[in-house]
């Protein structure tokens, strides 16, 4: 039913949509300092093929007065195409479903253009709103766990064709042979086109001039895997079979060296691989390799690591629990989830009766990952147990649907909305526990929203890290690299090279990491972390265009909170965007909000300057339109955010969304 009463809405205000664009594209177009270029790129006896420049390029292939776009931008294509006495284009042919190609949309006129995009991405240009989910989970299509990496148009877009790979399309006289490239996106196309001597492949977002990659969160399609790699890997080398001299890409300048671009780009995305993927088999560690320093207790599934110090046994592995012991018996534990209640109920029972465990007074939450507290509600609702966290952790948890980063607790738990923290610290804060000195530091790495518990205990300090990094001191082949997510939020200056330079200076004789690691004597291993973390920033500015890998790492550099606006029952509500400048100098933007038709955003531009290094707020209201009927607009709406920096227009990049009904689909 959710489905069906957006489409019925988007069809209802369709006219209405179409001219609130119009005014929001004239405020873009006139605002932004890069303006949209047209530029004939070839020609022969019979076509013509030029390139026109907004959120991404537009191909326009010409036979005549007749036309086909490869791609669309922002809809200014159209303009251009009548000021040049072309008509309108007979069909649109999509590379790729993300939505600065797709979000002019609305300006082609009815019934003129036919629209054609690769098969495997129908259901992203037909029902966008299936990926966009009011309650995540894991197991979502085409998420990391929980957290989407496809960007769909805002609005439906009907296809009358579905582009199979190997599948010729013929227009005018032309063959278009359709080439399955994914990897930039999940069914993403290539479109090679053979005129005499020439063999042309516009090729979407699969390459960039310079032999990199368009941005690097359009391929993060699991959790530190590869998976994406791989396929822009297979994508490549399968083009690079088709022959093609000239490759036009979605984005950036074209390629006259086609093949040349090509073969540096499979050895950069090689070389790349091997720096990103873990080259050591954490999971597959033998017990000893894990830890190799603790010792079975008479409680099952629980080892100690000293005599005020437990964790949980390699039988348990992957789980989350430590425990510290005072000599009174109250309990500290240090991160608590994945395992089953009733084996840690019987770990509990355990040790009370045989290791004199009396209380449990607190659980210390590592970072923002729901595996991580899980069992939080039940240990404050069985033992009046106090949450503690870092305060700038403490609101992923209290507010998990506020945020659209992955492996939040309400992606593990439908229905778990948040737990309130106790006792949230300051970083830096040291304070008294029982006869124990501790302090609680930031410690991103994994994610920026991190935090580690450090104290002398037994005679070693010790420091607990949570999934920061993993692997076996003592080899020397491990250099404790955890998967790299960017929708952890874990640019890497503010997260795994802080982490390891912290640890440097911390100096500690045990790390402590999460899912039962243990890993002493880790002077070298945390040297070999800071290496890495060097390398493979090294690694992305080499991948990534600009001087500032930052803007295409990171999917949240201008970004909502909440994310999820709850208009459920409200006629108004308010969010805030986040915009930050990772330069040096200052950096201008503006950006245009854009809802669908029923709903107003105010102020719907944002408009100024961010210092060097530093972020903006700004506060932006949310309310229905005067008069709507709120039943006409379906459950669940995005806003999308067409973004320009200085003299860059990225487009649509960036969305939030908006309940309005009460089956928001789960």
């Amino acid at each position: 039913m959710l489905r069906f009463r957006w489409i019925v809405s988007i069809c209802f205000c369709v006219s209405a949509f179409a001219s609130s664009l119009t005014s929001s594209q004239d405020i873009v177009h006139n605002s932004a300092s890069r303006l949209p270029r047209w530029t004939t790129l070839w020609q022969n006896d019979d076509y013509k093929l030029h390139r026109h420049v907004s959120t991404c390029n537009a191909y326009v292939l010409q036979h005549g007065d007749e036309t086909l776009l490869i791609d669309l931008g922002d809809g200014s294509v159209l303009d251009q195409l009548t000021a040049n006495g072309l008509k309108s284009p007979q069909w649109v042919l999509f590379t790729g479903h993300q939505r600065e190609r797709s979000q002019g949309f609305l300006f082609l006129q009815p019934g003129q253009s036919k629209i054609a995009a690769p098969a495997g991405e129908r259901a992203l240009f037909e029902d966008p709103l299936q990926f966009r989910k009011w309650y995540p989970s894991l197991s979502d299509r085409f998420s990391v766990y929980g957290a989407s990496y496809v960007r769909p148009p805002q609005s439906p877009i009907r296809i009358d064709q579905a582009l199979e790979d190997g599948e010729r399309f013929a227009w005018a006289g032309l063959t278009i042979l359709c080439v399955a490239t994914p990897g930039n996106s999940p069914a993403g196309m290539t479109f090679v086109i053979e005129t005499g001597d020439e063999c042309m492949a516009f090729c979407g977002g699969l390459i960039h001039h310079g032999a990199k990659l368009p941005n690097w969160f359009d391929s993060e399609w699991d959790y530190g895997f590869g998976k994406g790699i791989d396929l822009l890997l297979e994508s490549t080398q399968r083009l690079k079979r088709t022959g093609p001299q000239r490759l036009l890409p979605a984005y950036g300048p074209a390629i006259d060296d086609g093949a040349e671009h090509l073969d540096a780009f499979l050895v950069k995305l090689t070389q790349f691989r091997k720096r990103y993927i873990r080259g050591y088999p954490v999971f597959d560690m033998t017990n000893e390799e894990r830890d190799p320093i603790s010792q079975p207790t008479a409680v099952p599934g629980l080892a100690r690591v000293s005599k005020h110090l437990f964790k949980l046994s390699d039988s348990r592995k992957g789980w989350n629990f430590a425990i510290i012991m005072s000599r009174r018996g109250h309990g500290l534990i240090l991160d608590c989830g994945l395992l089953p209640q009733d084996m840690l109920e019987q770990m509990i029972v355990g040790m009370r009766e045989h290791l004199g465990l009396k209380t449990i007074d607190a659980f210390w939450i590592s970072h923002m990952h729901g595996d991580h507290f899980l069992l939080g509600p039940w240990l404050r609702e069985h033992y009046g147990a106090q949450a503690w966290t870092l305060d700038r952790v403490a609101d992923k948890i209290e507010n998990p649907r506020h945020y659209d980063y992955a492996a939040l607790i309400h992606a593990y738990a439908n229905g778990f909305d948040g737990m309130p923290i106790d006792r949230k610290f300051h970083a830096g804060e040291r304070f008294r526990w029982e006869e124990f000195e501790l302090q609680i530091d930031w410690m991103p790495g994994q994610t920026k929203f991190g935090c580690s518990l450090w104290l002398e205990i037994d005679g070693k300090r010790v420091v607990f890290t949570g999934d920061n990094l993993f692997g076996n001191p003592a080899d020397p082949t491990h250099d404790g690299h955890e998967a790299v997510v960017a929708r952890n939020s874990c640019i890497f200056e503010e997260g795994y090279l802080h982490a390891a330079r912290y640890l440097a200076t911390l100096q500690p004789d045990i790390v402590m990491g999460s899912h039962s690691y243990l890993m002493p004597d880790p002077a070298q291993f945390i040297r070999r972390y800071e290496s890495w973390s060097e390398t493979i920033i090294d690694a992305y500015h080499d991948l990534l265009p600009g001087n500032h890998y930052e803007y295409r790492f990171d999917p949240y550099w201008v970004s909502a909170c909440p994310y999820r606006v709850d208009l459920l029952g409200r006629t108004t509500a308010q969010t805030e965007i986040t915009i930050r400048n990772f330069r040096s100098q200052p950096q201008h933007h503006h950006v245009v909000l854009q809802a669908p038709p029923g709903l107003v955003i105010e102020p719907t531009v944002l408009e100024g300057t961010v210092a060097a290094h530093s972020h903006e707020t700004f506060p932006v209201r949310v309310k229905l339109a005067p008069q709507v009927d709120r039943s006409r607009l379906g459950d669940l709406a995005m806003v999308t955010m067409d973004i320009t920096l200085d003299d860059e227009r990225f487009g649509q990049w960036f969305d939030f969304l908006i309940r309005i009904g009460d089956s928001a689909q789960d």
